[in-house]
């Protein structure tokens, strides 16, 4: 090899080396930059998210949908259809039910929260310190409601 060849040699190997070093850093600060600014994921769910059981009655019948579709195109024959109609439509209807079963449980747990709720303001009722304009319940001593800011009666603030 010639001096010049070996010296284009060495330099391109070096900026290869140069180029991966580079990239395989970038790698390492794109992982660790949640950790480093501190983001997690929420464990909290929030009320547009869908829960296990309404993505699996979801999926189970936009899946039972594409048969019919697929179906009606032609893309499918007759015994294909059925078969496939038949385990879908099981699966859909275990999602419902389970969907269902999950919604009946955050229902009464609804009904026990209204009913205490409902407690609540019986008693703030009882008591006086419920606001006119509002209807907002007040602790006791208040001179003014916590809600609208009107004027509570002179016994309540008493």
């Amino acid at each position: 090899m010639t001096p010049p060849l070996r010296a284009l040699r060495t330099r391109t190997t070096v900026a290869l080396l140069f180029g991966g070093m580079l990239v395989a850093a970038a790698v390492v600060l794109f992982i660790i930059q949640p950790v480093v600014k501190g983001l997690h994921a929420s464990l909290e769910r929030d009320e547009n998210e869908l829960t296990d059981t309404e993505a699996r009655k979801r999926v189970a019948l936009l899946a039972l949908r594409d048969v019919e579709y697929d179906f009606l195109a032609g893309k499918l024959d007759e015994v294909d259809y059925r078969s496939l109609k038949s385990e879908l439509t099981a699966e859909a209807l275990a999602a419902l039910e389970a969907d269902e079963a999950v919604q009946g449980g955050s229902a009464a747990t609804a009904g026990a929260d209204l009913e205490e709720e409902i407690a609540q303001i019986r008693a703030g009722l009882e008591s006086g310190t419920g606001c006119g304009a509002c209807s907002f319940i007040n602790d006791e001593g208040s001179r003014f409601c916590s809600s609208c800011g009107c004027a509570l009666p002179a016994e309540v603030a008493g």
